[in-house]
């Protein structure tokens, strides 16, 4: 059973930088792909950033390229989403998801685990 946890998140003035992390638990965290998503108040959750097993392919939502970046490092089971040049419609509650046991990110294959989510608010 994977667990994840994520931190970093805050509030920032437009333009500013915040980067979330996500702990794992479990010893096949460096197996499954990774992924981000946000939901903000009165919208539907929405996908922001995946990753495959390895770091090395990486997807953004148009909305984002760019700006943000993930990665992970599998010896310390975290995963990270780097974000720059924020803007106020970033704001939400930023969730990381396991797509367990999907080693790279395919759309159609629905994330079998979640953390409970972080706030992230940028202020214009």
């Amino acid at each position: 059973q994977v667990e994840l946890v994520e931190s970093g998140g805050g509030s920032v003035q437009a333009g500013g930088s915040l980067r979330l992390s996500c702990a794992a638990s479990g010893r096949t965290f460096s197996s499954y792909a990774m992924g981000w998503f946000r939901q903000a108040p009165g919208k539907d959750r929405e996908f922001v950033a995946a990753i495959n097993w390895s770091g090395r392919n990486t997807y953004y939502a148009d909305s984002v390229k760019g700006r943000f970046t993930i990665s992970r490092d599998n010896a310390k089971n975290t995963v990270y989403l780097q974000m720059n040049s924020l803007k106020p419609e970033d704001t939400a509650v930023y969730y990381c998801a396991a797509q367990d046991p999907v080693s790279d990110y395919v759309r159609s294959v629905p994330f079998a685990t979640w953390g409970q989510g972080t706030q992230v608010t940028v202020s214009s």
